[in-house]
């Protein structure tokens, strides 16, 4: 029997005595990361929280198997947070589908869940009316046309099935009670209500795909709640993408487990905790960028000089060849080549370990 089968659900249980010093210790955490941010100045805040949301966007799509282009991501998500970045490049619809439903869940974290509003943001998260090759149904429940929902993996013909959710006639009576549950004045702290909501979500697995991602959206959107903030500092889908097998089978002993789910909010507390403590390198590159520019300002760079060592800077994957200068800053080999000489003699730059065709180039912070 899954967990949505027992007579008792949807009414999760959880020991209080488990969980209260590591909620405790979370909530402290979470504490002393919003004043530390709260020190810094407000253009350092700003990229604080444009990078954070960049990683959330970038990671939550990573854990369903799609890459992003970071540039694309953080483009779209500094124009409708309105931070000048400097030239901004045209984003694909998908990007923007997956940056409208985080910007939604985190900035109006204080409205109500609703039918509607999920259906807004499955519909974004498919623009095309597609998951890759295969038509799905989109802004509405799923039916079950194609056969139960199934979490599955394997090769075809030797599948693994690891959760079947709820038939899709209980689906619209599921999301009721969740609705209910989820806008009602809070009986138990929020950061616990993140937990429960993330679990509840994604074991009615409501819709025919993006379970995930909304289900972390939500997540998120509890979180913000348990901080009374729009800014993000950290981000939980990064946390989960670091630890995702993990993460599957800490739902799948759940879902396969009973009504007391105290395994569940001690795991999501402790993936919470170190997404918290993942921060500090956050706070450190962007401390480290606006050291770099007080140091590099007042020199006389020019607009490709300042595009790519941005690109390094808000962390570039990969090894910064005189190659990959030219296709970024839309320039010659030669003129790659002289840029990059320019900022070696003017110590803004290094060359990296080994020669030849491995030659590369760091920022020197």
């Amino acid at each position: 029997m899954y967990i949505w089968e027992k007579p008792d659900w949807p009414n999760l249980a959880w020991q209080d005595a488990s969980i209260a010093a590591p909620l405790a210790a979370v909530r402290h955490e979470q504490g002393r990361l919003i004043g530390r941010m709260e020190a810094l100045g407000f253009k350092l805040r700003e990229e604080a929280v444009l990078q954070t949301l960049t990683q959330d966007v970038v990671k939550t799509s990573e854990i369903e198997g799609e890459q992003l282009d970071v540039t694309q991501v953080r483009s779209s998500l500094a124009r409708r947070l309105g931070i000048d970045i400097g030239a901004l490049p045209p984003t694909d619809r998908n990007v923007e589908g997956i940056v409208e439903v985080m910007l939604d869940a985190t900035q109006y974290y204080q409205a109500p869940l609703t039918a509607e509003r999920l259906f807004g943001w499955h519909a974004a998260l498919f623009p095309t009316g597609r998951s890759g090759m295969t038509k799905v149904i989109v802004g509405n429940w799923r039916d079950d046309s194609t056969g139960p929902m199934q979490v599955v993996s394997g090769p075809y013909g030797r599948e693994k099935a690891h959760y079947a959710a709820p038939p899709a006639s209980r689906v619209p009576a599921e999301m009721k009670a969740f609705f209910a549950w989820f806008n009602a004045p809070l009986s138990t702290d929020p950061v616990i209500k993140a937990a429960l909501a993330h679990l509840w979500f994604v074991t009615i697995h409501p819709f025919e795909d993006g379970n995930g991602r909304i289900a972390r959206a939500i997540a998120d959107l509890a979180l913000a709640r348990s901080e009374g903030s729009q800014q993000r500092f950290y981000s939980m889908s990064a946390q989960i993408r670091a630890e995702r097998n993990d993460y599957y089978d800490q739902l799948e002993r759940t879902q396969k487990g009973g009504i007391d789910v105290t395994a569940w909010v001690l795991w999501f507390l402790d993936c919470l905790g170190r997404a918290i403590h993942g921060a500090d390198s956050v706070l450190a590159t962007v401390v480290a960028k606006a050291q770099f520019w007080e140091r590099a300002g007042a020199l006389a760079l020019n607009e490709r000089q300042i595009k790519v060592l941005n690109r390094l800077l808000d962390g570039f994957e990969g090894k910064m060849t005189s190659s990959k200068w030219s296709a970024i800053a839309k320039c010659s080999q030669d003129t790659a080549n002289r840029d990059i000489a320019v900022l070696l003699e003017l110590g803004l730059m290094r060359k990296g370990e080994g020669g030849g065709r491995s030659t590369h180039y760091e920022v020197l912070l």
